[in-house]
């Protein structure tokens, strides 16, 4: 990176159930001024914005920030499926890391609808159809809607290859219910077991239950983006920077596989990993905690390998031997991740980048990690764009 890029502010609202009393300006005019506040400006010192949603009209951001002020600024509306937050401050980190701005805003927020994710335009084709053709094609089960087929099948494929059992993905679950438990801003906070989640209805049976998938959600997270030169210009905080961050997106191997894991980006996965790891010099053993993209129980276990957390095959062991919570060897999705906090597609990676932010600050309470030095995010969406960001404490 040319200039070092610091977080200086974040903000976040409690996610909570899709309702008609939720409106995605106010939420997104809360969380702005969270973070506005947190990094100690107003909102006239922002120069630029990044903000990110699926569902909404092309200038719902415009909409959005308008409650916070119309100051003039380019605000960019950004779409990358469940990526789309981290995109956002992607594209906000380039700004500042080129000089192109010096304080830049990225904002996330959704407005779900109860149920099933399904299409909105239904006159086109679709961003999914070779992702549905693959998995028709690998999996079948038509009459299951398609993201449980997804990622269900992704986590069927690891079972086959390496005799995972579905008692593992309900332990990730089980873990995210602990850790979410302590996080005031969580939607789920009510602790389950491993029993609870393997009674929970069946959606796919052996493979996957109603507790291990996240539920439809309403939401807002923004992070205020500077250089240092502003930072220390305006007396900001700048114990946070953005060591090193990638994007990518799919390659030829997502289908020619004929592997589930590939078709919901495990490569993509693991390739921006390695990137932003050789970016840093650094290994995964050095980091100290992650938020990763849990959509599904399963894509937890996956990811475990993606991001090198582990190797490939062994992420039954990593889970049955404690090495993703507190006192292993690294703390995943202390925030409870998307199965207990929610998933407001385009707030998810805002949210990730709060969590980590706040534990390198030594401010998580009662959840924090101590001496957390290193963090990294994960951001995944299928169509597809994955997104890893590393964050370190200086």
């Amino acid at each position: 990176m040319s200039q070092s890029v610091h977080v200086a502010g974040v903000g976040m609202i409690p996610f909570v159930k899709p309702s008609p009393d939720v409106s995605y300006p106010e939420m997104a005019v809360a969380a702005t001024r969270a973070a506005l506040e947190d990094a100690g400006i107003g909102y006239s010192q922002i120069q630029q914005a990044y903000v990110g949603f699926v569902y909404g009209d092309s200038t719902a951001g415009q909409r959005a920030l308008y409650g916070v002020g119309m100051t003039g600024i380019p605000i960019v509306n950004v779409n990358n499926n469940c990526s789309t937050g981290s995109t956002a401050l992607y594209l906000a980190r380039q700004a500042v890391e080129s000089g192109a701005a010096e304080c830049v805003l990225a904002l996330g927020f959704e407005q779900m609808s109860p149920g099933a994710l399904g299409a909105v335009f239904k006159d086109r084709p679709t961003p999914f159809d070779p992702f549905d053709e693959a998995t028709e094609e690998l999996v079948g089960n038509g009459q299951i809607p398609l993201a449980l087929r997804y990622f269900g099948g992704a986590g069927l494929e690891h079972m086959r290859r390496f005799g995972t059992s579905i008692e593992t993905f309900a332990r990730i679950r089980a873990k995210a219910s602990r850790h979410a438990e302590k996080n005031p801003l969580a939607m789920f906070r009510k602790v389950v077991t491993t029993e609870d989640v393997m009674a929970s209805p069946m959606l796919w049976p052996g493979v996957l239950t109603r507790l291990m998938a996240c539920p439809p959600t309403c939401g807002a997270a923004a992070a205020v983006i500077c250089s240092e030169a502003f930072a220390a210009r305006n007396d900001l905080d700048r114990s946070v920077r953005i060591r090193a961050q990638a994007m990518g997106t799919d390659t030829p191997v997502t289908f020619a596989a004929k592997d589930m894991r590939e078709v919901v980006g495990f490569s993509m996965a693991r390739e921006t990993a390695r990137q932003v790891y050789e970016s840093a010099g650094i290994g995964p053993t050095d980091l100290d905690l992650v938020e990763l993209h849990d959509c599904f129980a399963q894509n937890e276990l996956l990811t475990y390998e993606a991001l090198g957390l582990c190797p490939e095959g062994e992420a039954q062991k990593f889970v049955e031997d404690g090495n993703n919570t507190y006192g292993g060897a690294v703390v995943t999705n202390p925030s409870g991740g998307l199965l207990s906090k929610g998933h407001p597609l385009g707030a998810t990676g805002l949210a990730q980048c709060y969590e980590l932010v706040h534990h390198l600050r030594g401010t998580a309470g009662a959840r924090q990690v101590p001496e957390a030095r290193l963090a990294l995010q994960h951001n995944l969406g299928l169509g597809g764009a994955c997104v890893v960001t590393l964050y370190e404490r200086v």
